[in-house]
């Protein structure tokens, strides 16, 4: 922390907006960000709704944003793609409360200069926060070595590849067993779009049952847990 506060003097402070559905995390991040940093970064904006992320950065003229990749939709990778096309030089830093390489991924691929574990503390955030700025790129250690290891999939896997994060999600809680009711509970959604988004899933795997999709998961790599 004396390096932080040594610097503080001399940038310029770094404006921060948060896109989570936790509001008791987002306010959290507001009163522990500036105090950890030495004063240099401040939480300037919040939204509970991923659809308002971009604007919400243009707003605010916000130097990152920090967003939870699992929100209801149209969720935390699709608010990073379009804060990154609204405002291109916005870093934007992902946090999920779960170490999922595919997730991890498609937040990368989609605009993320970072992607962080959601139990992060505050003060452990400041130093990635101020590297994204410097053009640095931040992912934990085991979770970088877990992607380069799956860097070359193999054919069942590559049916994973195809899909979204969140059809990938879906697919593990499908192949953990998971009821349709604790699925809506899950991802915040109504049963009856539940079982279209298992429809829809079903028809990318060409499968017909919950069953076959399990075995299929299970040749393809993924963990049977999505929770």
């Amino acid at each position: 922390m004396e390096g932080i506060d040594a610097g503080a003097g001399h940038r310029p402070p770094v404006d921060v907006v948060v896109i989570d559905d936790h509001p008791l995390f987002s306010r959290g991040l507001a009163l522990l960000l500036p105090p950890e940093s030495g004063g240099r970064v401040r939480v300037v904006g919040t939204t509970e709704d991923a659809s308002a992320g971009a604007a919400l950065v243009r707003r605010h003229n916000a130097d990152v944003a920090i967003v939870d990749l699992h929100m209801p939709p149209p969720g935390g990778t699709r608010a990073i793609a379009a804060i990154r096309r609204a405002e291109p030089m916005v870093r934007v830093v992902a946090l999920s409360g779960l170490a999922e390489a595919d997730a991890a991924l498609e937040a990368l691929r989609a605009g993320a200069s970072a992607f962080l574990p959601k139990t992060t503390s505050p003060e452990a955030l400041v130093r990635p926060l101020l590297a994204v700025l410097d053009g640095w790129s931040v992912v934990p250690e085991q979770l970088l070595r877990q992607l380069l290891d799956d860097a070359a999939p193999s054919a069942d896997q590559g049916i994973a590849a195809r899909l979204t994060a969140d059809d990938r999600r879906l697919w593990r809680l499908v192949a953990a067993g998971t009821s349709t009711v604790d699925i809506a509970t899950t991802l915040h959604v109504s049963e009856r779009t539940v079982k279209r988004l298992v429809a829809n899933l079903l028809r990318q795997l060409k499968v017909s049952t919950r069953v076959e999709a399990a075995a299929l998961a299970g040749r393809a790599g993924l963990e049977g847990t999505a929770n």
